[in-house]
C-alpha cells in the first residue's frame, strides 16, 4: 500500500465538497486552523454551491475534486463534509495524474467511497478523519484535531483506549480496512467491495434502524466477510433508532452477536465515527492491535 508523503509547513491543501452542501461559516474555522498549522488552503470553486441536498451539481463537485487530484502543488485533499453524493461522481474521476503524485484524501462517512476506491483499487492509503464541518467554531484544541494534524505531518498517533465489557481479547497485526458500514454495505457486489480476508475491519455508523444494522451484518456474515477477519474495531454507532416494536438489543450487542462464533480480537467504543472524538485512522496501513483486560492499544507498523 502506497503511503502519500507527509505534509510540511508551507504546503498547499485543497478543500472540496464532493457530497452534501455546506455553509461557508462551517468551513471558516477549519481554514483558520489549517493556516495556524502552517498550511496554505485552496478552496474548490463550488464548495459553497447549493443544488438540492448536494454541494452543487454532479459536474461541479466532480470538477472541483478532479482539479485537486490533478494539481501537483496540492499535497492533501480535505473533504468539507459527508452526506451523500460521492458515489455519483466516482466513475467519472480520472486518477492518472493523482497516481503520478499521490496525496492524502481526508474525511469519513460518505467519504468511505473514496477510501474504498483508493485502498482496494489504487493501493493508496487515505485518512479516515474529522472534517471541516466538525471543527469547533471557538478554536479549541480537541483530540480529533490533534490526531489529524499529527497524521497529516507524518506522526500518526498510537492509541490506548479504555476496556469495554463486550471486547474480545487478542492480538492481530495486519492491514486496516473499512469505514462507514452503510457505505460498505452499499458497495457490496462492486469492484470496491471490502476485502476482509486477514484484515482488521473498522466500522461506524449513524442514524440507522437497529434492524437494518442487523441486516447489514447478516449480509457480511453470510458472505463470509466476518469469518475472514483478523480483528474488528467498532467505532461510534450514533443515534441508532430503536424501532417499534423494539429490536431488543443495542447496536453493540447486535455486532457482538454477529461475530460470536469467531475468535479474533474485537474492540468496541473506539473513538472514531460520527462522534466529537473522531480520531484519525490511516486506512490501508498495517497496525498492531492488542486487546487486553486493562484496555486496547493500536500501534501503526
Amino acid at each position: 500500500m502506497y503511503q502519500p508523503p507527509a505534509l510540511r509547513k508551507g504546503d498547499r491543501i485543497g478543500i472540496v465538497a464532493p457530497a452534501g452542501r455546506i455553509a461557508k461559516e462551517k468551513v471558516i474555522p477549519a481554514v483558520k486552523r489549517f493556516e495556524d498549522w502552517g498550511l496554505k488552503v485552496v478552496m474548490g470553486n463550488h464548495v459553497f454551491s447549493d443544488y438540492n441536498q448536494f454541494a452543487g451539481k454532479d459536474k461541479d463537485r466532480l470538477q472541483d475534486l478532479q482539479d485537486m487530484l490533478d494539481d501537483s502543488n496540492i499535497r492533501a485533499i480535505v473533504c468539507a463534509r459527508g452526506g451523500y453524493g460521492c458515489i455519483r461522481i466516482l466513475e467519472h474521476l480520472d486518477f492518472d495524474l493523482f497516481m503520478r503524485n499521490p496525496k492524502w484524501i481526508v474525511g469519513y462517512s460518505d467519504i468511505t467511497v473514496f477510501h474504498s476506491y483508493l485502498n482496494h483499487i489504487l493501493g493508496v492509503e487515505s485518512l479516515h478523519s474529522t472534517m471541516p464541518v466538525n471543527f469547533p467554531g471557538d478554536g479549541k484544541e480537541t483530540p480529533a484535531l490533534n490526531s489529524l494534524q499529527s497524521s497529516l505531518f507524518g506522526q500518526v498517533p498510537s492509541y490506548h483506549i479504555q476496556p469495554h465489557p463486550l471486547n474480545r481479547k487478542g492480538v492481530a497485526e495486519t492491514e486496516l480496512v473499512g469505514g462507514n458500514l452503510s457505505i460498505l454495505y452499499s458497495l457490496r457486489g462492486t469492484a470496491m467491495d471490502v476485502e476482509t480476508h486477514g484484515k482488521i475491519l473498522f466500522i461506524e455508523d449513524l442514524g440507522e434502524e437497529l434492524y437494518h444494522l442487523d441486516r447489514m451484518l447478516m449480509n457480511l456474515k453470510i458472505a463470509g466477510k466476518l469469518a475472514e477477519l483478523s480483528g474488528l474495531i467498532v467505532g461510534g454507532m450514533t443515534d441508532m433508532k430503536e424501532g417499534d416494536p423494539s429490536f431488543g438489543k443495542s447496536a453493540y450487542e447486535i455486532i457482538r452477536e454477529a461475530v460470536e462464533g469467531y475468535s479474533y480480537p474485537v474492540v468496541f467504543n473506539f473513538p472514531a465515527g460520527h462522534i466529537p472524538d473522531n480520531r484519525t485512522l490511516p486506512m490501508g496501513r498495517f497496525l498492531r492491535l492488542e486487546v487486553e483486560e486493562e484496555g486496547v492499544r493500536l500501534k501503526w507498523l
